[in-house]
């Protein structure tokens, strides 16, 4: 059974599709057994309660610097033996630390079609903020792995969302949630639990398709 860790530093939603699909089977060589926010109030430690999953608060306040904090959250999962991580709109960059630690077990969903609209500063609102100022007609969501640098992890799974001419970006936020990440985020944790993804420099493919 492939252990698996969510990161999350706000409401979850990600989290709840991820717990949701799990109930559902769709992924039942992995189990989620922690959720971590770095932030007390994060509702997504209240979904992992309700689903009598142990929800652990690792604030960054609590150390004098990134790497010390990375230090502390590689060793909790070290412990934990983690074999995947998941990071659901967790708002912390990762000490290369704890990259290094877990080379191509950490995956990440970002609310665009990389290359498109990622990078230092892209995240939340912010992405489709910018899609709609660039008048593009399709966005999406992205899972890929995470490596040193910020969106630029071998890709795993992309899904693409048309965008709407009376779209907001509250509007694009929510449907790209609900047609692509809620969607990629369960089928990747799967195919890593079931052993067919395989990197190959900045590749990734999908075996047995």
């Amino acid at each position: 059974m492939i252990r698996v860790v969510v990161l999350v530093s706000g409401g979850g939603t990600n989290l709840q599709a991820l717990l949701d699909s799990k109930a559902a089977g769709k992924f039942p060589q992995a189990e989620i057994v922690m959720v971590l926010s770095n932030r007390k109030k994060a509702y997504a430690l209240e979904r992992a309660k309700a689903a009598g999953i142990p929800a652990v608060y690792l604030p960054t306040v609590r150390y004098d610097s990134n790497e010390a904090y990375g230090m502390a959250l590689r060793d909790l999962l070290l412990e934990n033996k983690v074999d995947l991580i998941v990071l659901a709109g967790f708002l912390v960059v990762l000490d290369k630390c704890v990259i290094e630690a877990f080379p191509n077990r950490i995956i990440n969903i970002h609310p665009s079609l990389i290359p498109s609209f990622c990078g230092d500063g892209f995240y939340g609102l912010k992405v489709h903020e910018e899609a709609l100022r660039r008048g593009v007609k399709v966005t999406g969501a992205t899972v890929h792995f995470v490596d040193s640098g910020t969106d630029t992890g071998p890709i795993i799974l992309q899904k693409a969302v048309d965008i709407l001419p009376d779209d907001t970006p509250e509007s694009l936020q929510l449907r790209v949630m609900q047609q692509a990440e809620w969607k990629l985020l369960p089928e990747a944790v799967r195919l890593f639990s079931e052993g067919r993804l395989k990197v190959e420099g900045r590749i990734c493919q999908i075996q047995g398709e």
